[in-house]
């Protein structure tokens, strides 16, 4: 079941990209719904078919947490984490568990958005499992639930545009939500034994596990084996026995002693451990004081470095760029940019860590849990730079183990401000205040082109045509960079500005660039300006204001 809606998703990705509001060449939600739900089947697909429901589920809903991707992905892996925990234990699942377990990922999906908006993935999830609720009061059968949720699940979705203004002005539904759609039709084909084609299997865009979280592979082949001090790669599951009094930062402390690379993801049931020890019989006997131990993986390292370091060593996409080991030192920072020039700024500013990434691939929560873990630091910020990536972040930061805090950055100049507040010989609360506070004097905005026919803020937009977007709304529409870049400038100076800095990207020449800055110099002679290369794509100018 899951496979055919995971299959159905893929085959129709694009299309749900084709759903995004603003007609710009970032719509991303059918990618990062079909990589999350890639990486939870390939999870999935590690534990034997002839195991539980539950424990299939369980996997699903791990590899789902870690694959991440976008807001969407985020909700998405929600939704099928509080399913995991309805039918955890379960051998098998009928009607009415199979509804509950849906209603039940709704509840956790909605306590994971700090401001749910209806008219989302969330309404069409919530009405389509309610649907189902009330379709297993009537039926034994959980196909006819399915096709129940399904049909609620489009009902909602053409209702979003009722519910979200911006959906009706641009004459689409929600995105997120038809991509939930596609998923309940995948489900309900393969329940009815129907052919679903398609690749056969999975994205490989991305892939990990929780081992791969904490080792980041592509580190091993510079590994002597015997430096390796815990030659055991330990993992294993803790069914809990008393999940009301668990205390989570007291087991890190006491389990982090057997070794490192400790890794624990809690569920209100479940805990899950990744550790390096030298000897893991002594961590299964500890373990085992808070319940039932299963899922249980030793792997001798030393062993295992034969196999990673030779020519036929894995290649993985490098998707941080750390910097050279260091002290342990009191903060790190992690920021996520795209662009040889926006790269190069961080690193100056002082990020330890970049992680590739931006509009068109937003990186998956593992992608981020590897950065944080990558520093050698007692506190991490995290600087998204994208609305986009923040639920990510802030799903990477309760999956590891040093505390982080999660700047809500929305765009890379909003980051390069935040980090140029940042200072090293604060604390954290001090740091998090200031880089806060320097956020709230910045306005942003950007120049991009349009990739359809759309109608938006009373703007005709003509596919081609540039685009100039101000805090998020369509501000000025042309057929000249230039001319567009211009009255964009003119009405974020309208409110008035002491500095204004432009990041110029990959595909603005230099004849263009000077253009702009003679315009600057010329008209707001009282405004400094600088303008420094980006190399971002997509987007020819990103402006802030101060």
């Amino acid at each position: 079941m899951i496979r055919g809606g995971a299959r159905f998703l893929r085959k129709n990705e694009e299309r749900v990209n084709a759903l995004n509001v603003f007609p710009v060449p970032d719509g991303d939600t059918g990618t990062n719904m079909n990589l999350t739900l890639s990486s939870g089947v390939r999870e999935m697909d590690k534990v034997p078919s002839s195991s539980r429901v539950g424990d299939l589920a369980e996997a699903l809903s791990k590899g789902l947490l870690m694959g991440a991707r976008g807001n969407s992905g985020v909700i998405l892996s929600q939704l099928f984490r509080g399913f995991s925990k309805a039918v955890a234990g379960k051998e098998t699942i009928g009607a009415r568990e199979l509804a509950e377990a849906f209603k039940r990922g709704v509840d956790m999906a909605y306590k994971a958005v700090m401001k749910p908006v209806e008219g989302t993935i969330l309404t069409v999830s919530r009405e389509a499992a309610d649907m189902g609720v009330i379709r297993s009061r009537q039926t034994e059968d959980p196909v006819e639930v399915l096709a129940e949720m399904l049909s609620g699940a489009r009902k909602s979705l053409e209702r979003t545009p009722q519910l979200l203004p911006i959906l009706a002005e641009t004459n689409v539904v929600d995105a997120g939500g038809q991509g939930l759609v596609y998923i309940l039709e995948g489900f309900l084909s393969a329940l009815r034994g129907e052919e679903i084609s398609g690749d056969d299997f999975f994205d490989d865009r991305e892939d990990g596990t929780l081992a791969s979280v904490a080792h980041g592979e592509t580190a091993q082949s510079k590994i002597d084996p015997a430096t390796i001090e815990h030659g055991y790669c330990t993992e294993f599951i803790i069914r809990r026995k008393d999940a009301g009094t668990f205390d989570e930062g007291a087991f890190r402390g006491e389990m982090g002693a057997f070794g490192d690379s400790l890794l624990v993801i809690v569920d209100d049931e479940l805990v899950k451990v990744h550790i390096h020890s030298e000897r893991p019989g002594d961590v299964l006997n500890f373990a085992q004081k808070f319940g039932d131990l299963t899922n249980i993986k030793i792997e001798n390292m030393r062993e295992q470095h034969a196999h990673w370091s030779g020519a036929d060593a894995p290649s993985k996409r490098e998707t941080v760029s750390p910097e050279p080991a260091a002290e342990r030192k009191d903060h790190g920072v992690v920021a996520v940019a795209s662009g040889e020039g926006v790269v190069k700024m961080f690193r100056s500013l002082g990020a330890d860590g970049v992680i590739e990434g931006g509009q068109t691939m937003n990186p998956s929560t593992e992608d981020i849990v590897k950065a944080i873990r990558g520093l050698s630091a007692d506190h991490v910020f995290v600087l998204p730079n994208n609305k986009n990536i923040i639920m990510a972040a802030e799903q990477a930061a309760e999956l590891v183990d040093v505390p982080v805090t999660v700047l809500p950055t929305r765009t890379v100049l909003q980051g390069l401000t935040a980090l140029i507040a940042f200072d090293p010989d604060a604390d954290a609360e001090r740091n998090r205040e200031k880089m806060m506070k320097a956020l709230e004097g910045v306005r942003c905005g950007e120049v991009t082109y349009a990739v359809r026919d759309s109608q938006v803020n009373g703007h005709s937009i003509k596919e081609g045509d540039f685009i100039g977007i101000y805090e998020g709304k369509i501000e000025t529409v042309g057929g000249s960079l230039i001319a567009t870049s211009r009255d964009l400038l003119q009405k974020m100076l309208a409110r008035g500005g002491e500095l204004v800095t432009i990041l110029y990207g990959k595909d603005v020449t230099d004849a263009q660039v000077k253009e702009l800055s003679d315009f600057l110099a010329r008209n707001y002679p009282d405004v400094e300006s600088e303008i420094h290369y980006g190399g971002q794509p997509l987007y020819f100018f990103l402006i802030t204001i101060e």
